[in-house]
């Protein structure tokens, strides 16, 4: 008979042999999950605080949105764009009322989209603002994390994502994030067409801006005529305790790039808002993708955005956020440097004791009965399903308390 621990140790030594070493998930095998939990194929229950990374703000296999893919998938899944279909034209209509622009570019990955806007904005660069052909500069941040193709990792500070994948694309000009004098600085450079930024650093350790940054910067790439894109992939989407992480700051971004929860962690879908002055600069033929707009994909992302309103989620995430960072702020934990964070985007410094402190503590907080991850080795990530209710949230934060405890007593 095969114990629980070879039950687990079997899956995870067959995706090993047979699948590349690209992530290095936490050991555990998930089978299901409903809500903001979890189920592993021994039968045990976890709290999900990562939500595939801020997908599945909705929670997991949200009934409204099973039942939208079923009866899509009975009827028609994909067409190809050389012909319209009907859910397309319904999509476009609901999302850009949704968030008030013109027209929406709808793809698939949140890497794909960000692409786009960046062929959006060198377009515009030279269509509109008038620069020489192949010199328009983009402006992005140090510590940012777009996605990994080739492109994107090109202006990665991030030795992981770019090492030994070069040669790079040129072009980009790379400055701290929060530092309002350098990017002021960069925008001196009559050659940049745009700064693309991520209201909150996510990879790198859900790193919140300073007081008056976004503002500062919106202003300021207005002033020199600049495209200001919002990488909103990971932040939107009711995430932060507002339908964008923008909305905190009362901006309207040149150029928006949603994705991830876009379909509740569905599917892949993703999609790039602007105006028409922007949108409307690319020709039929011009960009594209299989996939992208797909009747599936249409209908099942607006389903997603409806949940969020319907279900109150903007107002949940933020309650939910607040409880969350003031319980752990009243633990005055010794492992604890700062929690931060927005909504239910939140990460835990540590005073890590030694370089595997975060893996540690996320290992005893699995053995607990909640799963979440650390980055860059000292910060520990925290974002539930935006459906957490508040005797979910109190329990998890017991799992988390006793995480740190049981890591504290061990070394000492």
């Amino acid at each position: 008979m095969i114990s629980q621990n070879s039950l687990t140790q079997a899956f995870i030594e067959k995706e090993e042999t047979f699948n590349a070493h690209n992530y290095h998930p936490l050991p555990v095998v998930i089978e299901s999950a409903k809500g903001v939990m979890m189920h592993d194929v021994e039968g045990k229950d976890y709290y999900d605080f990562l939500s595939a990374y801020s997908a599945v703000n909705q929670g997991h296999c949200h009934p409204r949105l099973v039942n939208v893919m079923i009866d899509q998938l009975q009827r028609l899944t994909l067409t190809s764009r050389a012909f319209h279909n009907d859910r397309l034209g319904a999509f476009a209509q609901y999302i850009t009322d949704f968030f008030g622009y013109d027209k929406v570019l709808p793809m698939n990955t949140g890497v794909e989209a960000v692409e786009t806007a960046l062929k959006l904005c060198r377009r515009w660069a030279y269509r509109v603002k008038g620069l020489a052909d192949n010199t328009a500069k983009i402006i992005v941040c140090e510590g940012n994390f777009h996605g990994r193709t080739t492109g994107v990792i090109s202006f990665s500070s991030d030795p992981d994502s770019f090492g030994g994948f070069g040669p790079y694309m040129p072009n980009y000009i790379l400055v701290p994030y929060g530092d309002i004098n350098a990017l002021k600085e960069a925008l001196k450079d009559p050659s940049v067409a745009g700064f693309m930024f991520e209201p909150i650093q996510g990879e790198a350790g859900v790193v919140v801006p300073p007081a008056g940054y976004i503002n500062a910067a919106y202003d300021a790439c207005k002033a020199a005529n600049v495209l200001f894109i919002a990488d909103e992939v990971q932040t939107g989407l009711a995430r932060t305790g507002k339908i964008l992480c923008c909305d905190h700051f009362d901006i309207r971004p040149d150029i928006v790039i949603l994705g991830k929860a876009l379909s509740g962690g569905m599917m892949p879908v993703s999609a790039v808002l602007a105006d028409d002055e922007i949108m409307l600069l690319i020709k039929p033929g011009e960009h594209g993708s299989t996939f992208g707009g797909n009747p599936l994909a249409c209908a099942v992302a607006m389903e997603a955005l409806a949940i969020l309103k319907d279900e109150e989620m903007v107002l949940n995430a933020s309650i939910m956020g607040e409880l969350f960072r003031d319980e752990i702020k009243s633990w005055r934990h010794p492992l604890i440097k700062e929690v931060r964070g927005m909504g239910l985007l939140n990460a835990i410094e540590l005073n890590a004791i030694d370089a595997n402190t975060g893996w540690d503590i996320c290992m005893l907080m699995m053995e607990e009965g909640l799963l979440a991850k650390p980055t860059h080795g000292d910060k520990i990530r925290f974002a539930p399903p935006l459906c957490i209710n508040r005797a979910e949230m109190l329990n998890a934060l017991k799992l988390i308390r006793k995480g740190f405890d049981t890591y504290w007593d061990r070394k000492h």
